[in-house]
């Protein structure tokens, strides 16, 4: 199968970027597996080691021009607005806004995602576990928490983070958005590369995820994961479907949210890492893509009609907490 894709940044990403990183994964599984695989893409990507051939986009009017005529399929991480020739799988990472429609082969990643945009198809995002190398927690005292998230977006929550670590005398990590200055137990590292990010993680007792909007999925909370490291969130969105009593706790309110810093608990480390590796992984998530792959090819919508965002608010408006 050839497979194009189609991606503005620098790949492979150099700072956080949790969508960015998806594309490179999945790109470099399905070469993995035998698969051509073709990106239309910044002239600095450096993929092609990997195997991904690169068409480098220096801003052409119309990026069309650039798609090779033996294209079996185009894969596209945003909505196109622009009729395609060939065959097209669109995933959303976000949310939509009220009104608004996507393409017919659209998939969501993750069903509470899908449900809130009357889609029916979605993909858990996976990831590639050789750059998240694991090593066993010792039990120790439940004292470090991790914010991994934009700290000045809303709807992630980092403000009642922020006041039930100082409630229970317990250390947050900040890693997010801007730099800014705390006490000695609330420290703040500003954007962090994939090197700090594992070394939070390797540090914390726990993740901290109390979002006030519908997450569509989370991938900081399966990085979490992926070190034996059990996350604490809020019920909304894809939540439920990730953290279940062997992962972390659900907390309906910020009564039980603090309630559960402020108590010691203790997790199977390993256990966690084997449920992420089995659920969470490149490996699981291609293969799924490769599936909707032949149905698209096969000229199959995915829909029985375009999916559109059937909230009535704004995504980001805060939900309560």
């Amino acid at each position: 199968m050839k497979i194009l894709f189609k991606h503005d940044g620098v790949l492979p990403v150099k700072r956080y970027g949790g969508t960015e990183r998806i594309i490179y994964w999945l790109m470099k599984h399905l070469v993995k597996l035998g698969h051509e695989v073709v990106l239309i893409g910044n002239p600095k990507s450096e993929v092609e080691k990997d195997g991904i051939k690169l068409i480098k986009n220096n801003l052409v009017k119309d990026w069309r021009t650039l798609i090779p005529s033996d294209i079996d399929l185009i894969h596209l991480f945003y909505s196109p607005h622009l009729e395609m020739d060939f065959p097209l799988l669109v995933t959303i990472e976000g949310n939509g806004i009220p009104g608004e429609e996507f393409h017919i082969n659209t998939v969501f990643v993750s069903q509470n995602h899908a449900q809130n945009h009357s889609g029916h198809e979605f993909v858990y995002n996976g990831l590639d576990f050789d750059e998240y190398p694991y090593h066993p927690k010792k039990d120790k005292a439940w004292k470090d928490f991790l914010f991994l998230a934009k700290a000045n977006w809303k709807v992630k929550n980092l403000n009642h983070c922020i006041k039930a670590c100082k409630n229970a005398k317990k250390n947050l990590h900040i890693a997010g958005g801007k730099k800014f200055s705390f006490s000695s137990k609330i420290k703040s590292y500003g954007m962090v590369n994939q090197e700090k990010k594992r070394e939070l993680l390797g540090l914390v007792d726990a993740l901290l995820w109390p979002v006030r909007w519908h997450e569509p999925f989370g991938i900081a909370i399966i990085e979490a994961f992926a070190f034996g490291v059990p996350v604490i969130g809020s019920p909304y969105g894809s939540l439920k479907e990730l953290i279940t009593k062997e992962t972390g706790f659900i907390c309906n309110n910020f009564s039980e949210f603090k309630d559960r810093i402020a108590t010691s608990h203790q997790f199977n480390s390993d256990q966690i890492r084997h449920m992420v590796e089995s659920k969470y992984s490149v490996a699981v998530m291609t293969e799924k893509y490769l599936d909707y792959y032949k149905r698209v090819i096969r000229g199959e919508n995915l829909n029985p009609q375009r999916p559109h965002y059937v909230g009535t608010i704004h995504p980001e408006e805060l939900l309560a907490f």
